[in-house]
């Protein structure tokens, strides 16, 4: 039998080149060694403050990003996560298991903290803890995650380890699988690539709309004129060549730059094209499955009746080793 993996994006807008680098990419590209189980995590979502409308509307272009990009429902599910039950089930009972001082140290949980300080509720300190539920539902023993995951999902380690030495063994350990862009920094040049900061180029932009933002995109500064040498090593548009130009090109690109032989404005429009010619495809799916709702609906309310099925006898075991599976012959006294 294949491994099992797991992994989620929240529906917090529209995708970017670093969900795609970051996940997606890879995501499809271990459709055929894996056991993929892909969610919508859109509970993750209501961490932060939210419009219901807008959520609902985020997570059916979130199903149809994926479906664009090449997920196939023949081979992964996908499925949104609200719909089985079982992931805030296994959440609470995996919080009693879990000590406040674990979340607390979390990197991205002080982060969000500082973003969101008028709204450290608790789910965003409890957010690992979902996560944790999330993979081991499904008893994954891997997950494609970005860099800024990884303390997630040692914690998520941390709390199997915990039931199972309480309870029986019960869950697999669990791998990180990082994709080649695990971490894209942003066209500003020093933070990660996000919607929140503005720094970022859409799946759905054509080759204006990327050219528009590229070619202000922040490279090496101490690079004045195009007559000076430059450093490819430290400059965040050579870092986006290596993830969609071909080998020869980017050669071109860090000789050129090193040897003062191209400016950047060459180099930015060589990625240009390089982008829009690798996103154009995606584009044109995704615009077929907005209109294809009936489809992608089938997909995922599909997707959560086979997540159900699996969950439902993972659940079943946690209960009986929990000492909470009554059944019809409980009496209450």
């Amino acid at each position: 039998m294949k491994k099992r993996i797991f992994s989620g994006i929240k529906p917090t807008g529209d995708l970017h080149i670093g969900n795609y680098l970051g996940a997606i990419k890879n995501w499809i590209s271990l459709q055929d060694e894996y056991d993929c189980i892909y969610s919508i995590v859109d509970l993750h979502a209501m961490t932060t403050e939210y419009c219901p409308n807008t959520l609902r509307k985020n997570v059916f272009k979130a199903a149809c990003n994926y479906l664009a990009c090449g997920l196939d429902p023949t081979k992964s599910i996908l499925m949104v996560q609200s719909t089985v039950k079982y992931h805030t089930e296994l959440c609470w009972i995996l919080n009693c298991l879990t000590p406040v001082s674990w979340l607390e140290r979390v990197p991205t949980f002080k982060e969000k903290a500082l973003l969101h300080e008028e709204n450290i509720n608790m789910g965003l300190l409890d957010y690992g803890v979902l996560m944790a539920a999330d993979v081991i539902l499904y008893r994954a023993e891997a997950v494609p995650v970005g860099e800024d995951q990884l303390p997630h999902l040692e914690l998520a380690r941390e709390i199997l380890r915990r039931f199972n030495s309480r309870f029986g063994e019960t869950f697999p350990e669990i791998k990180g699988i990082l994709g080649k862009g695990a971490r894209v920094k942003g066209l500003d040049g020093a933070e990660k690539m996000g919607k929140s900061l503005d720094n970022c180029l859409y799946l759905y932009e054509d080759y204006d709309m990327l050219w528009s933002k590229l070619s202000k995109a922040v490279t090496d500064t101490a690079r004045i004129k195009k007559t000076d040498a430059g450093n490819p090593k430290i400059c965040n548009v050579y870092s986006l060549h290596e993830l969609f130009s071909s080998s020869e090109e980017i050669d071109f690109v860090a000789n050129g730059c090193k040897n003062a032989e191209i400016g950047c404005i060459q180099c930015k429009k060589i990625l240009n094209q390089n982008i829009s010619d690798e996103l154009e495809p995606i584009r044109s799916k995704y615009h077929e499955y907005l209109k294809n709702t009936d489809f992608v609906f089938d997909v995922l309310n599909e997707g959560s009746k086979k997540a159900t099925f699996l969950a439902e006898s993972v659940m079943d075991d946690v209960y009986r080793k929990i000492g909470i599976n009554y059944n019809s012959n409980l009496k209450l006294i």
